[in-house]
């Protein structure tokens, strides 16, 4: 009796979690054609910490809430720009979603098409899978622990795009003079690119463009669908201090989460960089 509810219940999340999938999909889709009609048009301003936010990132960020909660109303919704400055949103042990509407906010108010979508499903404080609408290549990447890794809804063949691609390092800067010293070995002997988006960084890691990438200076917001992405591929993903996850607490002031993400054996070497 209780393998069968147990079977049960695993069968009820399961139905529950691509439910979820497939709303997710469609909130984050049907905001992509007003992405574009605001690219490099929208006036934007400049935050207490140094960055740009625009009248775009509200509105995408309402209007993904809104369809998603129409059906379910339940869950937790954390968003940067629609939540009070001093607000916390504490987590339950149930499902919940995190956006960055708009990552790469610099590119995207500066008509530079690098930018990004990225909306994060999480259960029980853990990101379990994750979207992000890649605008230069109109793209959408999603995937998690237990799926594949899709590219508008085709598997994408990470050990092709790996085996055509140099050996790259995604960085993003200022880095702290201290830190950069330790990895410049690596800076002399690989390729760097430096998006100016946190989350397709990360997820030009799980697609395989990117070895590795190393980030000091990103948000959970920033990361989440991009380390349920690394999941679906199997790619490391470690964090550099405290682990966010499991997320229990949402407030738009949240620290830092470094983290390096990569082959194994890419990850070793980027950690021994930093630990010398």
């Amino acid at each position: 009796m209780t393998k069968f509810r147990n079977r049960q219940a695993q069968a009820q999340f399961d139905g529950q979690l691509r439910h979820r999938i497939n709303a997710g999909r469609e909130a984050v889709k049907a905001q992509t054609a007003f992405f574009g009609r605001q690219f490099g048009q929208v006036a934007s301003e400049w935050k207490e910490d140094d960055t740009r936010v625009t009248f775009a990132d509200f509105a995408i960020s309402e209007n993904v809430f809104a369809a998603l909660r129409r059906d379910f109303v339940e869950d937790d919704y954390c968003s940067e720009e629609a939540s009070p400055q001093d607000e916390v949103i504490d987590l339950g042990e149930g499902f919940a979603w995190i956006i960055d509407p708009i990552d790469g906010t610099n590119n995207y108010a500066l008509g530079f098409s690098v930018c990004a979508i990225s909306l994060a499903l999480l259960h029980d404080g853990m990101p379990v899978y994750g979207f992000i609408y890649d605008y230069s290549t109109d793209a959408l990447l999603e995937g998690g622990a237990g799926f594949d890794l899709q590219r508008n809804q085709k598997k994408v063949n990470r050990d092709r795009m790996a085996a055509d691609a140099q050996t790259m390092l995604g960085l993003h800067f200022p880095i702290d003079g201290e830190l950069l010293d330790q990895l410049k070995p690596l800076l002399e002997k690989y390729r760097v690119r430096c998006l100016g988006s946190g989350a397709l960084t990360a997820s030009y890691v799980a697609t395989g463009y990117l070895t590795g990438a190393v980030d000091f200076r990103v948000k959970i917001w920033d990361i989440a669908a991009a380390y349920a992405l690394c999941n679906a591929e199997g790619v490391t993903f470690e964090f550099l201090g405290e682990c966010p996850f499991p997320m229990r607490h949402f407030h738009p002031q949240m620290e830092f989460c470094p983290y390096l993400a990569g082959t194994e054996a890419f990850c070793k070497e980027i950690k021994a960089a930093l630990l010398e």
